[in-house]
């Protein structure tokens, strides 16, 4: 970061982010901003060299922690960026990439020194971070709290309210992954924070009344899909052999900002992080979206907004009047919805929130089990339980869980015997050539079973996994041959363990009922009485 830098070794050397982390208070006004938030920094593009910049990162913004209640640099920072948040969509408007790029890098900067903030100091240390500012005689510090809510307030209004196009994407990502940070403090807690000034600026601030436009705006993140666009299309061309301050920026933010920092990206394997994540605004805002809804109620049973908001949208084509006791209810088309679930069944994410209007939206779960390309929901889930052995246990359990909530429904039970599927290619263990989708179904629970039988022996999945058959046993019809082998075979190893169990406890009754027979009929060794010739000595 900072002019001219491209690479991470550059970090520490860079005399732009010396001055900014320095003992020096620097102006709003000063012409260094400008240079500052004009670098052409490479960012990386896998998960190993997003380790690396954020340890070159560390030792600066510790610095910057120490000086800052001296200089104020970090609230003139965050200053900056809300300064040009105010033009950004008629920016937007106007195609004026230049602004824009220079918005991003600043709201880029922030971001990776809130992270570091966030783990090194309390939320009201974090606090105290906004409210420095130059120790000038006869002056009072502005309270941190304004600075900050106002800072999350651009942030939502930022989501909000500009356009998602291929010159706002970076600066789009980089707005939800920094409210993603920004909540993160429930990471090092284990006690439910509900007093936070960030909870409460979500909660009870200004944000609140934009809380059924940012949980529509990022569902339709998640619908959309948006690739992270290539840089020809969003990135400006270069301007001499020198370049100056917008050198080298093809290869730079277009290179993969997105991917620094990304929250869910550890543990990737290397050099497969484009493969896992091609898709990094619409799964950025899913997490939001699942944090938001999953943010404990207030105190005195005050309901949680947002999650209020993912329970009770509803269908672009439904005609019926909205409630007006229900303040954050919109509307969604549910069919670009059902076709976004159904095709990104492949991350923890996407499986948690088909779990959670499952559950909790019954107009989604409605819509959802009146479709007749039933097909296209459960396969993908099927495919999670068949490959087991490569999911973590919370993906098996959500898959599992979204079986359970299906089967509940008889009309679900009957219509997925209706459905014939050919060629099913990702199961091995024979040639199906032709199946219903119920068949298939049985086929990968029974699986499950048998896995958790020989490797995990997780009591909980073998309790579902049999509840789902159950729940399907009355309706079971015209089952192929191959599945009902599995049934039977299936019974007879759980009869065969059922009957060793039952033998086991048996032998165990009897030898407990020998010992206290045993007990019960010995007779105590006592000596004999003493002779009479004995008594009479």
């Amino acid at each position: 970061m900072g002019a001219n830098t491209s690479q991470v070794s550059d970090l520490s050397e860079n005399q732009s982010l010396r001055t900014l982390i320095g003992t020096e208070s620097i102006s709003d006004n000063d012409p260094f901003w400008n240079q500052l938030i004009s670098f052409t920094f490479i960012s990386p593009t896998s998960s190993c060299n997003s380790k690396l910049l954020e340890e070159a990162v560390i030792p600066l913004a510790k610095i910057l922690i120490e000086n800052n209640p001296r200089t104020g640099n970090f609230g003139a920072l965050v200053r900056i960026f809300l300064g040009r948040t105010k033009e950004l969509k008629i920016s937007t408007e106007c195609q004026d990439q230049l602004f824009i790029w220079q918005a991003h890098n600043t709201l880029f900067m922030i971001r990776c020194l809130l992270k570091v903030f966030i783990r090194e100091m309390t939320e009201e240390e974090l606090h105290l971070q906004f409210s420095y500012q130059e120790r000038v005689p006869g002056s009072c510090d502005t309270g941190s709290e304004v600075l900050l809510e106002e800072l999350m307030c651009n942030l939502v209004y930022l989501v909000v309210e500009v356009p998602l196009l291929d010159i706002t994407y970076s600066i789009l990502f980089e707005a939800v992954t920094t409210m993603l940070v920004l909540l993160s403090y429930q990471l090092f807690h284990k006690e439910i924070l509900r007093d936070g000034l960030i909870y409460q600026y979500l909660m009870k601030g200004r944000c609140l009344s934009l809380t059924s436009q940012l949980v529509k705006t990022l569902l339709y993140n998640f619908i959309r899909q948006e690739k992270c666009p290539p840089p020809a299309t969003h990135i400006f061309e270069q301007q001499s052999d020198r370049g100056g301050l917008l050198y080298g920026l093809a290869s730079g933010v277009a290179s993969g900002l997105w991917s620094v920092f990304a929250l869910g990206g550890a543990g990737s394997k290397p050099g497969l992080e484009q493969e896992q994540n091609p898709l990094p605004l619409s799964n950025q805002s899913l997490l939001l979206l699942l944090v938001l809804a999953n943010l404990t109620d207030g105190p005195n049973n005050c309901p949680n907004p947002y999650k209020q908001a993912v329970t009770c949208f509803k269908n672009t084509q439904d005609m019926s009047s909205i409630p007006t006791e229900q303040h954050y209810m919109f509307q969604i088309n549910f069919n670009s919805l059902y076709t976004a679930l159904c095709e990104q069944q492949r991350s923890d994410q996407a499986t948690l929130i088909l779990y959670t209007l499952l559950h909790q939206n019954t107009n989604m779960r409605t819509y959802m089990l009146s479709r007749t390309d039933m097909e296209s929901l459960v396969m993908p889930i099927l495919k999670i339980l068949y490959h087991v052995e490569d999911r973590n246990s919370h993906h098996v359990y959500m898959a599992l869980i979204i079986l359970l909530i299906l089967t509940e429904e008889d009309t679900f039970n009957r219509s997925i015997h209706e459905v014939v599927l050919k060629n099913i290619t990702w199961y091995s263990e024979r040639s199906l050539t032709e199946i219903s989708l119920g068949s298939l179904l049985i086929l990968v629970v029974i699986r499950t079973i048998q896995f958790n039988m020989t490797r995990t022996r997780d009591k909980y999945l073998h309790t579902n996994c049999l509840a789902v058959l159950a729940n399907m046993s009355a309706q079971f019809r015209c089952l192929h041959q191959y599945a009902a082998q599995r049934i039977i075979s299936l019974f007879a190893l759980l009869s065969k363990k059922h009957n060793k169990i039952l033998e086991q406890a048996t032998q165990s009754l009897r030898g407990l009922r020998r010992a206290d027979y045993s007990a019960a009929f010995t007779i105590p060794f006592s000596p004999p009485p003493p002779l009479l010739g004995d008594w009479l000595q």
